[in-house]
């Protein structure tokens, strides 16, 4: 069969397409079968998954865990879980967020840091925070590569046990770092021992107290702050009681320091604190010696001062305080309320009735609530007239002032009559007076003036200048010093000073004359005609500078001799003391009596060397007594203890008797010591064998009484004309023969103090010494003159 060419192409078409019909079915079904395979492994894998999710929702869905999880491209945080009711965790997710409204503030400070550190640096943590109702939670923190997840977790019981201990020693450990760092901030030795006693830590202040670059140094070589004697001292303190508590001395960077020790001492070990109290004791005594100070220096006014603290009570009152007012001094040592002092002087009637007495007080101790002074008039029942002052103190108390202007108002009043009689008295004077004003004119002149100078009565008025007076004065004196009275009246001279002087006129009278600059710039001067005694002068200041040369020349050979004896007799009694000493070596029974009485001698010798030393100090007018309170029943006993040697060798008993004593009283108590035992070697000396001395202390008024009675022969009254003076020993029955300066040292210190000696003697009643010392010395002399 011929088929044409349309035909021929119609068949190939639908070949092809018949062809390619069949490829896509044969593709189609391969396709098929492969989109079945994978939708069976998605069904299998979609499965899995669900039950894995199960699974997870089953595990954190749970009632004792909760999950925070942050995708790492960042938004809100998921919360997913459940944690017990009872746990104190809320359950909305803004309040579970806010760590530190449920957690403690120390677990919740731990927990945020450990979350930031987490999601900025992927640092995984394990902690275990409680909640503010006490309960323990576990918190672990991981990062992966999307998410970060925190999970809480409730613990059983033994966790929580175990989470506690946790807990517990993360919060010691943390408290030992903060006390170790603070011990290393503190300026103050601290250090801890093992229980051999040997450090095994130290702070940096301590490492720098012993000189050590740091405190492993000071550890690894054993430095000790504190010396050998001075550790086994608080070790022995620390058997009896675990805590010792003292103050020690010790030597830091070459300097003595005064350190207050605190040590406790465990079956671990020890540890111990040092305090460095040099400065604070420096400055306690400074501030002692401030208002001791200041307290006798309100002691010398005259005005009346009282001091009240903030709380109205009396701190500090003077002498004149207590004078003016009249008042018991058991009172004021009280420290009595202002308003009960005010309540007192009222009832006393030493204050004038006020009509409203409730509110006149409250107006006067508004004092305490015034930032300015206050000024009040009192006028006194007895007439006196006080003017007050009430000053506020920086820390609320009030000093009152009480200046009493009796006698000013008084002056003033009798100034005017004494004006009035001004004029009649200077012209009956003997005495030439001339006052000269500012301006050099004659204010007021008296006969006399005239008569001595031989002026003219028409030159001597109050329209005279004192250049014409000068003039006229000059022509009469030798050596004119009417100079020096232009320049102190026209005010010339640097310095408005008084001086005296004399001039001789040609006539041959000496005139001694004065200088007084008055108020208002005017200037007074006198003049007295003292030729006969200035003649008779002469005579006696060649005598008395031939006596002064006389007695300098004692005091500096008595100076000289005693300085240069006192070294070597040191070395002598140093070396005799050296002699006796067993390793020395042997000495035969002669040889040590003859050491032992060197050894005496020299001591006696010494202590002469010493009196003299002292009285030449006291002539000096150098000694200053350093006045302090002073217990007497040890004075007198340490007195007693130093004789007491001498006493057993002549079987003398010594009776003590101070049951009228005060306690204590203020004086110098080396000088009181010295007093007691010179008084007591005196006694000793005269007192017969097996005889009595009696020591009686008793309080006077207003003083402290010492008597030293013996029962030796007594003084006869020549010998008690000269028992004071100096070198005049005298026997009178005595076992020993002195220098004869023991009495005078006495003398000599009690003066000092204020106070006075007596001698009570007579033969054959023996002989008592008493010394009298004002209780609260306030102007004592500095030395004797």
């Amino acid at each position: 069969m011929s088929l044409g060419t349309s035909e021929v192409m119609q068949l190939s078409i639908f070949a092809g397409v018949m062809g390619a019909a069949l490829l896509s079915a044969i593709w189609l079904i391969r396709e098929r079968g492969r989109i079945a395979t994978e939708n069976a492994e998605l069904r299998t894998r979609v499965a899995e998954l669900g039950e894995s999710l199960r699974r997870s929702d089953s595990l954190i869905n749970l009632k004792d865990q909760r999950f925070i999880v942050w995708a790492n491209e960042g938004g809100a945080p998921s919360i997913l879980g459940e944690l017990p009711g009872g746990a104190g965790v809320p359950v909305d997710r803004s309040a579970f967020l806010a760590f530190g409204r449920w957690l403690s503030p120390g677990t919740a400070t731990a927990l945020e840091r450990a979350t930031a550190t987490l999601r900025g640096h992927g640092t995984g943590f394990d902690l275990v925070v409680e909640t503010r109702s006490g309960t323990l939670l576990e918190v672990i923190g991981r990062k992966t590569a999307y998410h970060a997840v925190i999970r809480f977790l409730s613990l059983s019981e033994v966790q929580k046990e175990h989470a506690r201990l946790r807990l517990e020693h993360q919060r010691l450990q943390a408290d030992k770092e903060n006390l170790f760092a603070l011990a290393d901030a503190l300026d103050m030795p601290i250090w801890l021992r093992d229980t051999r006693g040997r450090l095994i830590w130290v702070n940096n202040a301590y490492a720098k107290t012993v000189d050590s670059q740091a405190p492993e140094d000071a550890v690894r070589e054993n430095r000790e702050l504190l010396p050998t004697a001075t550790r086994e001292d608080i070790a022995r303190e620390r058997l009896a009681r675990p805590v010792y508590s003292g103050q020690v001395s010790t030597v830091v960077g070459g300097e003595r320091r005064i350190y207050t020790i605190t040590e406790i001492s465990s079956s671990q070990g020890s540890a111990g604190m040092a305090v460095d109290m040099s400065e604070i004791d420096s400055l306690r005594r400074q501030f002692e010696r401030t208002v001791r100070s200041h307290a006798n220096t309100l002691d010398q006014l005259t005005t009346a001062v009282a001091i009240f603290d903030a709380g109205e009570k009396l701190r500090f009152y003077n002498q004149a305080f207590q004078k003016l007012w009249d008042l018991d001094a058991a009172f004021l040592d009280s420290a009595p309320e202002n308003a009960i002092v005010l309540d007192r002087l009222r009832s006393e009637g030493k204050l004038e009735e006020q009509p409203e007495w409730r509110r006149w007080k409250e107006d006067l101790l508004g004092a305490y609530r015034s930032p300015e002074p206050q000024e009040h008039w009192w006028h006194l029942p007895d007439g006196r007239t006080i003017r007050v002052i009430a000053n506020p103190q920086p820390n609320g108390g009030v000093t009152w002032i009480f200046e009493n202007l009796t006698e000013k108002f008084d002056l003033e009043s009798r100034y005017n009559a004494a004006m009035r009689v001004q004029g009649e008295t200077l012209d009956n004077l003997a005495e030439g007076v001339a006052v000269f004003g500012p301006d050099g004119r004659l204010r007021l002149s008296n006969p006399a003036f005239r008569t001595l100078w031989g002026l003219p009565a028409e030159l001597v008025s109050e329209t005279s200048h004192i250049a014409a007076i000068r003039a006229a004065c000059d022509a009469v004196a030798k050596e004119s010093p009417w100079d020096d009275f232009v320049a102190a009246v026209t005010g010339f001279d640097d310095e408005r000073r008084d001086h005296h002087g004399q001039t001789e006129l040609l006539n041959g009278t000496i005139l001694s004359y004065a200088i007084i600059h008055l108020p208002n710039g005017q200037v007074m001067m006198t003049f007295v005609d003292v030729t006969d005694s200035a003649n008779v002068e002469r005579a006696l200041k060649e005598k008395n500078e031939a006596l002064q040369k006389a007695d300098q020349l004692k005091n500096d050979f008595v100076q000289h001799v005693s300085y240069e004896l006192r070294s070597p007799l040191t070395n002598i009694i140093g070396f005799t003391e050296l002699l006796s000493l067993p390793g020395t070596g042997p000495l035969t029974k002669r040889q040590r009596e003859y050491v032992d009485h060197i050894g005496s001698s020299s001591s006696v010798l010494l202590t002469i060397v010493n009196d003299i030393l002292d009285l030449a100090t006291v002539d000096a007018g150098i000694m200053e007594l350093d006045i302090a309170e002073v217990r007497i029943g040890a004075a007198v006993q340490a007195a007693a203890d130093l004789v007491a040697e001498r006493l057993r060798e002549h079987d003398i008993k010594l009776v003590v008797d101070m049951d009228d004593a005060s306690a204590s009283f203020h004086a110098d108590e080396n000088r009181l010591r010295q007093i007691l035992f010179n008084l007591l070697s005196n006694a000793a000396n005269y007192a017969p064998e097996h005889g009595t001395i009696t020591l009686t202390a008793r309080r006077g008024d207003g003083t402290v009484e010492f008597r030293v009675h013996d029962d030796g022969p007594g003084m006869s009254p020549d010998v008690l004309e000269t028992i004071f003076k100096r070198f005049e020993p005298r026997t009178n029955g005595g076992r020993r023969r002195g220098a004869g300066l023991g009495l005078s040292i006495v003398k000599s210190f009690v003066e000092l103090h204020g106070g006075t000696v007596e001698i009570e003697t007579g033969t054959g009643r023996g002989t008592t010494v008493i010394c009298r010392f004002p209780v609260s010395p306030s102007g004592m002399r500095v030395a004797a003159e």
